[in-house]
């Protein structure tokens, strides 16, 4: 079955068609700009990426020229949209009322609507692309894969916050968490890799990007994670301040006359590793501003990798140990010094780090030495393919 995978974002949508059989991606690509002026890049595999200017008012134009693309005489992958037996859409929020994927139907959407409150730059935009692909494939099967819903195994002593209950009751304010479905492909691959069975394994999975989080996955399943109510709780990321004092903004509010979307704007778009070093969100720009000397840039790097350090210790506690740490994400998977810095904080673990291993980057690979402990390892994640695989799983 070839399953065509959308996430789709407020003036944005990336798709992948994937040959679920062989799990091969036929063709991927990116549209931009939706409802400004519009811009679609596509790339059937093995053939040339190509970018054009089209008019995209709203997302139906842009999956419309997604599904152009796709079916193109010259440089299209499929003969026609009945060659596309099924759509999986990445949804970012399903609350509490989903604890894994879902085939999408109207009483379905009606309750991923109600989660709206919990993620309204994320979950709009992702319910616009699914009734766009509705309108253009009425009768193909479409499967909703949440960000949230692994980690709906976790403990209530591990999502409920110290805040009055009541506000739990009335409004689910709890800790859900993101990158579910990178998590779960990770942790299910590593225990692969290691030719351990899922189910007797205790793993943290850190995906470190831009968005940056980490979890502890014992037995198969999420019992924690660093991600909040919303993306912005836990690690420090690109803009991200993640966990600080919360009385910061009252002080600053006061300090600044800032008002409280002044200071949401300030915490998710203006903190992070680029608040800190006044350089860049790119840990490319900040390694090499380290080397030249700016001090403020090796600051930045220094305290995302005790951040990071102090989360895989955190929940080397909660599961009562650990066999594996997995590394993920543009950062996870390509900085080989941010790992190696997170690393020699875990000496106590009993983990050594093969240097030469270690610079890997971008590919499956074992980076801790053959007498380790802990093995550590490097497992590029594939949201997609997980996406893909959940969505054939359900049509």
């Amino acid at each position: 079955m070839n399953v065509l995978v959308i996430n789709c974002g407020s003036s944005s949508l990336k798709f992948q068609l994937i040959n679920s059989d062989t799990e091969t991606v036929l063709a991927k690509g990116l549209c931009e700009r939706i409802g400004i002026d519009g811009r679609l890049t596509y790339q059937p595999a093995g053939g040339e990426k190509t970018t054009e200017d089209k008019a995209m008012p709203t997302h139906t134009e842009a999956i419309q020229f997604v599904i152009d693309a796709l079916t193109d005489e010259k440089r299209g992958v499929v003969g026609s949209l009945e060659e596309i037996g099924a759509v999986g859409h990445r949804l970012v929020h399903g609350g509490e009322k989903f604890a894994s994927s879902a085939v999408i139907t109207d009483e379905m959407l009606k309750a991923v609507e109600e989660c709206n409150d919990l993620a309204p730059l994320h979950n709009p935009a992702n319910l616009i692309g699914v009734d766009a692909c509705k309108k253009l494939m009425p009768n193909t099967p479409m499967v909703g894969v949440f960000d949230t819903a692994f980690h709906q195994t976790m403990p209530e002593k591990a999502y409920i916050y110290g805040l009055p209950y009541e506000y739990y009751d009335k409004y689910k304010v709890r800790r859900y968490g993101f990158h579910g479905t990178s998590h779960s492909f990770v942790s299910k691959r590593t225990a692969e890799i290691l030719g351990a069975s899922y189910d007797n394994l205790k793993t943290i999975v850190c995906h470190l990007g831009n968005g940056a989080s980490i979890c502890a996955v014992e037995n198969g399943k999420s019992v924690d994670t660093s991600m909040g109510l919303t993306p912005l709780e836990g690690l420090v990321m690109g803009t991200r301040s993640g966990d600080i004092d919360p009385a910061i903004l009252e002080f600053l509010a006061k300090k600044e006359d800032m008002d409280i979307t002044a200071l949401m704007n300030m915490l998710n778009k203006k903190s992070g590793v680029q608040g800190m070093s006044g350089l860049s969100s790119d840990f490319r720009d900040l390694s090499a501003g380290a080397d030249a000397g700016n001090k403020r840039a090796q600051t930045a790097l220094d305290v995302f990798c005790y951040r990071v350090a102090k989360y895989v210790g955190s929940y080397t506690a909660a599961m009562n140990g650990v066999d594996a740490i997995a590394f993920t994400a543009g950062i996870g998977e390509n900085d080989s010094y941010v790992r190696e810095q997170v690393c020699k904080y875990l000496g106590y673990l009993g983990i050594e780090i093969d240097a030469e291993a270690n610079k890997a980057r971008g590919e499956e690979v074992m980076i801790s030495t053959p007498d380790s402990k802990v093995k550590v390892l490097v497992v590029p994640t594939n949201e997609e393919l997980a996406i893909a695989r959940e969505t054939v799983a359900l049509v």
